[in-house]
């Protein structure tokens, strides 16, 4: 039983005890029973508001749900980048663009891993610290310039 029909059950037996509204109990009787009535059809109205709101929320749930749909597709393109990290997130990088370029060799012939900077594969070739090979790199300016990112 919804409270419309609660209050609407009151008010009928009010009416079939025959209470006299014109005195003192019946008056205050009488009182609680339209305040009563007046609470319910307020109680309707916000619970009618709040499925409408109900509803709206669910259609932009659906909506939003679609848009991070097709923004996800866009970066599974992306996904074949060999040089992004999606693990990162963009605010948390800092990037310093000061420091140099380092890279590691392996020398072929001892095996020594050799760090070395952007001057040093400029001038084209290195000696390997531990046998004294010499390491020679050929830079292709074409790949170094093209980025996919």
């Amino acid at each position: 039983m919804t409270l419309s029909e609660k209050s609407a059950y009151l008010r009928g037996l009010m009416e079939g005890l025959k209470i006299d509204t014109d005195k003192g109990e019946g008056k205050l009787l009488s009182a609680i029973v339209d305040m009563l009535e007046d609470v319910s059809y307020a109680i309707s109205d916000i619970e009618a508001d709040a499925q409408a709101v109900s509803d709206e929320l669910d259609q932009i749930e659906e909506e939003l749900d679609a848009i991070e749909e097709y923004l996800d597709g866009d970066e599974d393109e992306d996904d074949d980048c060999c040089c992004c990290d999606d693990d990162e997130d963009d605010e948390d990088v800092d990037f310093d663009y000061d420091d140099d370029v380092l890279y590691e060799v392996k020398c072929p012939v001892c095996n020594e891993i050799i760090t070395i900077d952007e001057d040093t594969v400029a001038q084209g070739s290195v000696s390997c610290p531990k046998c004294n090979e010499t390491l020679e790199f050929e830079v292709d300016e074409e790949e170094s310039e093209d980025s996919c990112c």
